[in-house]
This record gives C-alpha cells, sequence and structure tokens, in this order.
C-alpha cells in the first residue's frame, strides 16, 4: 500500500513540474517575441526617416513639391500682389504656365514688372530684387558671387531653386550645308578666329555671327561665360537688339549664324538650328529627327529634344532658376511659394508645354 502511494506521488509531482515548466517556456516565449519585434521596429526607423527627407537639384535638403500634383496642393501660399519680373528666355512660361497657376490660386497675384532704363534679363531681375524691387526674380543662369555679395550686404541672402531645364540652340541660314559644329568650333566663330564655314567642314562663304549685346540678359552672359570662356565677342559679330530681329536678319543671311533658348529658335520656320557636339563626328541635333525643312513648316514643325536636353548628352544646357531674396518676409514666403508651385506635377506639365524640359 505504502509503495502505491509513493507512486502517486511522484506522478503528481512530474505533472505539476511539467505545467510549471510549460508555463515558464510560454512565458519567455512571448517576452522573446516582443523584444523582436521592437528590434525590427527600431532597425526599419533610419530608413523610413531617410526616405521622409526631400533633396532638391542643389543638393541642398528642404520643402519642395516633389509628388505634389496639383497647385491646390501646395500650402503656404502667401495672399497679395506680388511683383516679379527678370530673364526673357522666361517668357513661354510666364505665358503658358503663370496663368495656369493663378487660376487655381486667386489669392497669389503675379504682376510682371519691366526694368526702367535698362533691358530685361536675369541680371537685371535679380538687381531689381537686391533692391527691393521685386519680390522674386527668374534667371536663366546661376546667381553670381557678386550679386550674392550684394545681397548680404543688404542683410539677407538669396536662394535659387531650379524649376526648369533648358537648351542654348543654334540657328543658320537654311541654304547652309554643314553638318554640325563643336563647342570649340563655335567658340571660335565668335571670338573671330574662324570667320568662314569652310573651316568647319560648310561652303567657302564668310560667317556672319549675330548676338544680342552682352546687357540682354542671361542667355548672353551664361554664352559668353561657359562658349567663350571670358573672352569678348570678335570685331566680326554683329549686335541685333532682340531674336525676332536676329532671326530676320538670319533668313536673309547664307553665312549667317545666331544662338538662342532653344524654344525660341527651334520651332521656327525661317531658319535651321544646327546639332552641336562636345568634339568632331558627335553631334547631337537639338530637334527631334528628322530635321523639318522651311517648305515643310508650318503645317509641321521642328520639336525639341527632349531627351538629350534631360540625359546630358545635349553639350549646352542650362537650369532656369526662381531667385528667392531669404529676408524672413513675405518676399520670401511668394518666392517659396511660385517655385513649389511650378515644381507640382501640374507646374513641370506647364512648363514641358511651354517647350522646356521637366527638372522631375
Amino acid at each position: 500500500m505504502s509503495q502505491k502511494n509513493d507512486t502517486t506521488a511522484l506522478i503528481g509531482a512530474f505533472l505539476v513540474t511539467a505545467a510549471l515548466v510549460g508555463v515558464g517556456f510560454w512565458w519567455l516565449t512571448q517576452r522573446s517575441g516582443i523584444q523582436l519585434d521592437n528590434l525590427q521596429t527600431q532597425t526599419a526607423s533610419p530608413n523610413l526617416q531617410g526616405n521622409s527627407q526631400s533633396t532638391g537639384s542643389s543638393g541642398q535638403a528642404g520643402t519642395t513639391s516633389a509628388g505634389t500634383n496639383l497647385f491646390s496642393e501646395v500650402q503656404t501660399v502667401p495672399s497679395g500682389v506680388f511683383n516679379y519680373g527678370g530673364s526673357t528666355s522666361w517668357a513661354p512660361i510666364r505665358l503658358t504656365a503663370d496663368p495656369a497657376l493663378q487660376a487655381a490660386r486667386p489669392e497669389f497675384r503675379l504682376r510682371y514688372v519691366d526694368p526702367v532704363g535698362s533691358a530685361p534679363g536675369s541680371g537685371t531681375g535679380i538687381r531689381m530684387l537686391i533692391r527691393d524691387q521685386l519680390a522674386f526674380s527668374q534667371s536663366s543662369r546661376p546667381v553670381s558671387d557678386q550679386e550674392l555679395q550684394q545681397a548680404e550686404q543688404r542683410g539677407y541672402r538669396l536662394k535659387q531653386i531650379p524649376v526648369a531645364i533648358d537648351g542654348l540652340a543654334v540657328a543658320v541660314n537654311p541654304s547652309l550645308n554643314v553638318p554640325g559644329i563643336t563647342v570649340d568650333q563655335l567658340r571660335a566663330i565668335y571670338v573671330g578666329q574662324i570667320t568662314n564655314w569652310r573651316a568647319v567642314g560648310g561652303p567657302n562663304l564668310p560667317i556672319q555671327p549675330f548676338s544680342r549685346p552682352v546687357s540682354a540678359g542671361g542667355t548672353i552672359e551664361l554664352f559668353v561665360e561657359e562658349v567663350l570662356g571670358g573672352s569678348r565677342f570678335g570685331s566680326n559679330v554683329r549686335i541685333v537688339p532682340t531674336t525676332t530681329e536676329a532671326l530676320r536678319e538670319l533668313a536673309k543671311s547664307p553665312g549667317g549664324i545666331y544662338f538662342a533658348s532653344a524654344p525660341e529658335v527651334v520651332p521656327q520656320c525661317t531658319i535651321k538650328p544646327l546639332s552641336i557636339g562636345r568634339q568632331a563626328g558627335a553631334f547631337v541635333p537639338p530637334y527631334v529627327e528628322p530635321l523639318i525643312t522651311p517648305n515643310q513648316c508650318p503645317a509641321q514643325r521642328n520639336q525639341l529634344n527632349m531627351t538629350a536636353f534631360q540625359n546630358g548628352q545635349y553639350p549646352l544646357t542650362r537650369n532656369f532658376y526662381v531667385v528667392v531674396k531669404q529676408n524672413g518676409r513675405v518676399e520670401e514666403q511668394a518666392g517659396e511659394a511660385y517655385a513649389n508651385l511650378l515644381l507640382t506635377n501640374e507646374g513641370q506639365e506647364a512648363i514641358a508645354k511651354a517647350g522646356f524640359v521637366r527638372v522631375r
């Protein structure tokens, strides 16, 4: 009888021990699972934070409208009338994009201001901005060190926000038969070192370069800096006041050549856009091939080679900038808002319709 009781006691102790071990194992499992979930969450957090920050084309992180679709979705758009102006190359955007964004945001009223006593242009617009004559300006070239210093002397900084890509197109008379020219040859033409088309594979014909004056704005300033390397125009360059006048002269000058913003040149019927290359034989057209000849125009027109502009294959490209005055006042808010409106998908589509290349 005593042996039977001992056996029963041993079985009971075993069952109690097993139950305690089971409970302990369950508790440890649950405890371990909670810790693992927390570890996974902590590991994922840095990636989520990194993806939430937007970095602009300038390399500086900040609040932009990347991923925003509509003008109506842009935040912190101020109310009032805001003066703006600057680059003449921005004219197609002012005609296409600005009315659309103002229709969507009627509280944000824009008023274009012409300079007094000087021609409009990027440099003029930035000077007017520094002198408090504009809320923000439009530029087809980067802000210069001198302009940055002038702004700092007045107690604030200038910020440039890229919103579009443009190309400089070179135009010649439609009758000229030349395969293309390199950037170095273009420089040599405009400083007076190459004066006959025969030197670049064309006919025995004197070259007549045309240009607007250097004071005309960002396009000319950029050409002088980037293509001419700071050199002056040669004495053979004929100065004309406007692109319209230059294209008119080019149409009646068999040996003529002119450069301007690509949307101002490529679709024209009376001239021929010229292919450009960084080296001989590697010429890239500023238009989508095949070339539309003048007798096919205006029923058909040459279209911009957007792909070559965007991927950098075309050698003469530049950014368009909104220049913002960082003074902590409503002018800064207006400039930021204008740039953010143009950086929405709706704004970028309007820029593309104006003939320029989207930056995003």
